[in-house]
């Protein structure tokens, strides 16, 4: 008889790539006993507090902030209130753990993860961390020595870790949804099924502006021929500069069908689904939908983030020869165009790009997830 999960505490935030693992895996338990209870734990202010409730789930918070690495007033000041936090962090959790009682604690990553997850260890609490990054993050380091499981992404993330053997390669959760057609049925939903390639694109908020200019002169060459389908969610503070952009540039898109801007890809399952190359981040939600769908990627990595992490995960891509990357810092419309080309008017280059990344992909990984929280809590 498979062991019953009486109570379960996600703790997680920050962003969305590590919120929606959880969530995932938490819609996936209650699948398998709906009597199971759930409670979540992030940060007062971070993106977790929409999210989760959005989600249907009970959440509570922890005071816990980051630390700037800079002497400005105004930095300095942001430090001594992320210490008192330190400080306080850990009670609050205490206290949150002794009322809800849970059989076990997942964490899925952000600073609020850390104080909820060393005080379950500490207090003998089954405890599991699920790292979305290739490199684990400053929490993830933190919380390794405490933590029963640590659960990556790929087998190449093992070599980033002091205890191996605590590793357990799971993927990343993906919605079921990005699985519900074949290829062929989501070019034929959204009208691309003409034998032309489609490319999909997107940016994350951070630096965005700046590719949308790119990605303007991008859409521009295309014009000229339309050699592809392309369809790029500009965001929305992005959508009304490309639009002004490709005026300025004589580009009417009413004239050019198989090019679409949109402020945002709200059907990104069937469209994921049916791409033929993005081009994009390297968030860890976009890495784990690439791979699981085998789409080769074509990758500009933020420079604006943390231990340049979207670098690091964008290179492992590249080294398995499902990607090809292009820094931010040598990228322009003209580049990106030229590399789109080299990709999709090569198809052995293509195909093979594409067997690469799907070899990365793991389509079951909340299942996985699943099972492993189930033996830590036999």
């Amino acid at each position: 008889m498979e062991k019953k999960l009486n109570r379960v505490i996600f703790t997680c935030g920050g962003t969305a790539g590590h919120v929606n693992p959880a969530i995932a895996l938490a819609q996936l338990m209650h699948e398998k006993d709906p009597e199971t209870e759930f409670l979540f734990v992030g940060a007062e202010r971070g993106l977790e507090k929409d999210l989760v409730p959005k989600a249907g789930y009970a959440f509570r918070t922890v005071h816990i902030s980051s630390f700037h690495r800079s002497l400005k007033p105004k930095e300095i000041k942001h430090n001594l209130v992320s210490l008192c936090n330190l400080v306080r962090s850990p009670r609050e959790a205490r206290a949150i753990l002794k009322e809800f009682r849970p059989d076990v604690v997942v964490g899925t990553g952000g600073y609020a993860s850390f104080p909820v997850v060393k005080a379950a260890a500490k207090m003998g609490i089954p405890t599991a961390v699920h790292e979305s990054n290739m490199v684990p993050g400053l929490t993830t380091e933190m919380l390794e020595p405490f933590a029963d499981r640590i659960m990556v992404g790929f087998e190449s993330c093992r070599r980033h870790y002091k205890h191996p053997d605590k590793v357990l390669v799971t993927g990343t959760p993906v919605r079921g949804d990005f699985f519900a057609l074949t290829k062929e049925e989501a070019k034929r939903k959204l009208g691309v099924d003409d034998g032309r390639p489609l490319i999909v694109s997107f940016w994350g908020s951070l630096g965005a502006s700046g590719m949308n200019r790119q990605m303007a002169d991008f859409l521009a060459l295309e014009a000229a021929k339309e050699p592809f389908h392309h369809i790029h969610g500009a965001g929305k503070s992005g959508y009304p500069q490309i639009m002004a952009l490709l005026k300025e540039k004589g580009v009417e898109l009413e004239r050019h069908p198989s090019l679409q801007v949109r402020e945002y890809i709200y059907d990104m399952a069937p469209v994921m689904r049916a791409a033929d190359l993005v081009i994009c981040r390297a968030g860890a939600s976009t890495i784990s939908e690439l791979t699981a769908l085998g789409v080769p990627a074509l990758i500009v990595p933020s420079p604006y983030v943390t231990n340049n992490h979207q670098e690091k995960n964008a290179r492992a891509l590249e080294e398995a020869g499902g990607a090809a990357v292009l820094l931010e810092k040598d990228s322009s419309g003209q580049a990106l165009f030229q590399a789109v080309c080299g990709i999709l008017h090569d198809g052995a280059r293509r195909a093979g790009m594409e067997k690469a990344m799907a070899s990365l992909g793991i389509r079951d990984a909340t299942e996985r997830i699943y099972q492993v929280i189930l033996n830590i809590t036999k």
